[in-house]
């Protein structure tokens, strides 16, 4: 399964073609939905999101319910493009028409002015519009198609927020699954730890109110996961390792941990690894779960923890200082979007990304033309570690 993105932020459309999903698996586009109005969601998100209502337009790939086996096409309209028509239009505009909106003057923490050097963009609109955040909805449309599949395999994926500003949400490892979801749906900040709820949210306002902005820190727990996932053979086909990749290519993240993550540097060895035991019923497991259900590149049958960190919005109403490219003047940066804090719909995001490595590794490891034989593969497959 690969996908690929394409699409500009206040363009006509994000679209989505994804190769290599299995033939004959259910796939609804109310599913897709779901995901995108999910990353919509979130206190501190912008008028933006009041502008754009995500919904997903299956243009191939699906029959009556069922996927073809062949690419499948998403698009996502973007309904702000009528106001926009004359900056991001595919035309040629008149040589006496002067454009409106150029930007010359790059924002720090964006990718303006890299972007402007690789390319060689006196507009820097030609980068902003294609590195911004909104193309994450086209991600999460990918990885809802993902979580379509795990869902169908016994593989259930959730992602919530840890810490938003230094305000940390209590571990609670006695949550099922579906508290977890329903919990983290239902909080305006997207954390399962309610105590702290209005905390955070207090801390969005202050940031606002302070022409400011504030980062945090998500997690992803995934069950349902057999061992043996990914491999130890070649660096390059490490799981945990592809993971990390595509969390750190989410915007604005700045790091990764796979379970305790770094707390394992400040741990001596006894308190890191996790004890292996073995029963009848569930065949072998951990003691502990300290490795986030990683070994050697590989699953260990445990669940997946995953924690990213977002550092905070750069489009600041106090602006930073930058220096004009035209004028080589320095000047306080411009505002593109008035997003607060974006750290529960940054949540959304990673737990579509991690979905899609999951089921990444799931169809490269194990037949994947036909879903029944993918599932059947699986079913015989878990059988056969439980009992090894």
């Amino acid at each position: 399964m690969r996908y690929l993105t394409a699409g500009e932020s206040h363009g006509k459309q994000l679209t989505t073609i994804i190769e290599g999903v299995p033939a004959n698996m259910p796939l609804l586009k109310e599913d897709i939905d779901d995901s995108l109005l999910e990353r919509q969601k979130g206190h501190g998100r912008g008028k933006r999101m009041q502008i754009e209502k995500d919904l997903v337009d299956i243009a191939s790939g699906v029959r009556h319910g069922y996927t073809l086996g062949s690419p499948i096409t998403l698009v996502i309209s973007n309904d702000d493009f009528k106001h926009w028509t004359d900056i991001m239009g595919e035309d040629p505009i008149p040589e006496d028409t002067k454009l409106r909106r150029i930007v010359s003057r790059p924002r720090p923490g964006h990718a303006d002015l890299n972007g402007a050097l690789k390319y060689g963009h006196r507009d820097m609109r030609n980068v902003l519009e294609r590195s911004s955040a909104r193309e994450t909805a086209a991600r999460v449309a990918a990885g809802a198609v993902a979580k379509s599949l795990l869902k169908q395999l016994g593989i259930e994926i959730c992602g919530y927020v840890k810490e938003i500003a230094g305000i940390h949400a209590a571990e609670n490892e006695s949550l099922s699954m579906e508290e977890r979801i329903d919990i983290s749906r239902a909080s305006p900040v997207r954390t399962l730890d309610k105590s702290v709820e209005q905390q955070m949210m207090d801390a969005i306002d202050q940031a606002k109110k302070d022409g400011d902005s504030i980062g945090g820190v998500t997690e992803v727990y995934v069950e349902g996961v057999p061992a043996g996932l990914g491999s130890y053979v070649h660096f390059d086909r490490k799981l945990d390792s592809k993971i990390a990749g595509a969390v750190m290519s989410i915007n604005a993240y700045k790091g990764v941990e796979i379970g305790i993550g770094f707390e394992a540097a400040r741990r001596n060895g006894s308190e890191v690894h996790d004890e292996i035991a073995w029963s009848e019923e569930k065949g072998y497991y951990r003691k502990t779960n300290r490795l986030g259900g990683f070994e050697g590149g590989m699953t260990t049958g445990m669940p997946i923890v995953v924690k990213g960190v977002m550092k905070p919005i750069p489009t600041l109403y106090k602006p930073l200082q930058s220096v004009d490219i035209e004028t080589k003047e320095p000047f306080q940066a411009s505002i593109e979007r008035s997003d607060s804090c974006a750290v529960p719909a940054a949540a959304v995001v990673m737990e579509h990304v991690v979905a899609f490595e999951i089921a990444k590794a799931i169809t490269e490891q194990f037949p994947s033309d036909q879903f029944p034989v993918l599932k059947q593969a699986m079913d015989d497959y878990r059988n056969e570690i439980r009992c090894f």
